[in-house]
């Protein structure tokens, strides 16, 4: 463990998997400070702080990196020695709704953080958060660090335009940076529009769930403690200039996850129902990653014993998502994505 104090600027600390980062270093790096800024979107919850918000290493700055000036200011006055971009618009749905907030968040954001890292020397890494989705459908193989980017929706395209703004300050402005390409996130205090806490949630309330398409669409899936272990390793010990795909190889399919669901929930399936397929839907993703593996890291949780903690966190933490589920505008989007039933 380093021992030696640091500031690390975490973005989008409120939201799934950036709060679960929040208190992996509060947890793992006793002599870390962690500055926190969120500007607490629809998915941003400070209920994902709860037992941290007062930590005396934890400070939370309300702000949004679209906004140069903000930026600016919390790099000028805070002095952060890593940054870790997780500030992001993610929802492929929301993206071809409405992709200009995807384009403010993904590409300005990080355009307004990668100038702060370039104008403030003292920064000694930054970290982009990234998907697999930038490379796009993978029907053989796996997409490797070195695969051309081919994203196909909206939400892809402006985390492969940040990506590229990433590379291009590195190689232009010697920006100490590092992106991390990773498979799909899950586990607790995830925002219930994702396919797995919407799964579970359903069926607790007991609704059907509701698949797009045929449900073949195939992901490999990470637990949200391998993915802050796998941050972690990059953070301290990936090369600067580096792009590093982060998965577990475990791939399901879309309606494997929801058989898997109703096993562990004791429910038939014949609680699944199949509804219209959406635009950009790629078929498949997966992920080269023996890169981590050079860094010592490797992915501890299985699937079925990650899906079991996450049901039983959403089983007992009710109050957390009917507080989310209840509101209208969650309810308008739930309505507007599964009017179609076939």
């Amino acid at each position: 463990m380093n021992l030696t104090s640091k500031t690390v600027l975490v973005t989008g600390g409120a939201g799934f998997m950036g709060s679960h980062f929040v208190r992996y270093l509060l947890e793992h790096y006793p002599h870390y400070r962690i500055v926190n800024v969120d500007k607490l979107s629809y998915a941003g919850n400070l209920d994902n702080l709860i037992g941290i918000k007062e930590e005396s290493r934890h400070h939370f700055i309300l702000g949004n990196i679209a906004d140069e000036v903000i930026v600016r200011n919390i790099f000028k006055m805070e002095k952060p020695d890593f940054v870790v971009n997780y500030a992001a618009e993610t929802l492929v749905d929301r993206s071809i709704a409405g992709p200009k907030i995807f384009v403010e968040s993904n590409i300005i954001g990080t355009h307004n953080l990668l100038e702060a890292v370039r104008e403030f020397d003292h920064i000694k890494k930054f970290v982009q958060i990234s998907t697999d989705e930038v490379y796009g459908e993978i029907l053989l193989g796996s997409a490797t660090e070195e695969s051309v980017c081919r994203p196909r929706n909206p939400y892809a395209a402006t985390k492969a335009g940040a990506d590229h703004l990433v590379t291009s300050y590195i190689n232009t402005y010697n920006v100490p940076a590092v992106i991390t390409r990773s498979c799909n996130f899950y586990g607790p205090n995830q925002y219930p529009e994702k396919v797995i806490p919407i799964f579970i949630t359903n069926l607790l309330e007991g609704k059907k769930i509701f698949i797009h398409g045929d449900g073949g669409q195939t992901r490999e899936w990470i637990f949200t403690d391998d993915h802050c272990r796998a941050v972690d390793a990059v953070l301290h010990k990936g090369e600067i200039g580096a792009i590093y795909n982060i998965s577990s190889g475990e791939s399901r399919s879309v309606f494997e996850i929801a058989n898997d669901i109703c096993l562990c929930m004791e429910r038939d399936s014949s609680e699944i129902k199949f509804t219209h397929d959406r635009p950009g839907n790629d078929r498949r993703y997966a992920l080269d990653w023996k890169k981590m593996r050079n860094l010592g890291w490797e992915p501890i949780h299985k699937f079925c014993d990650g899906l079991a903690h996450t049901i039983e966190w959403y089983r007992n933490n009710q109050t957390w998502w009917k507080r989310i589920t209840e509101m209208p505008e969650f309810q308008e989007y739930y309505e507007h994505k599964y009017l179609t039933v076939q």
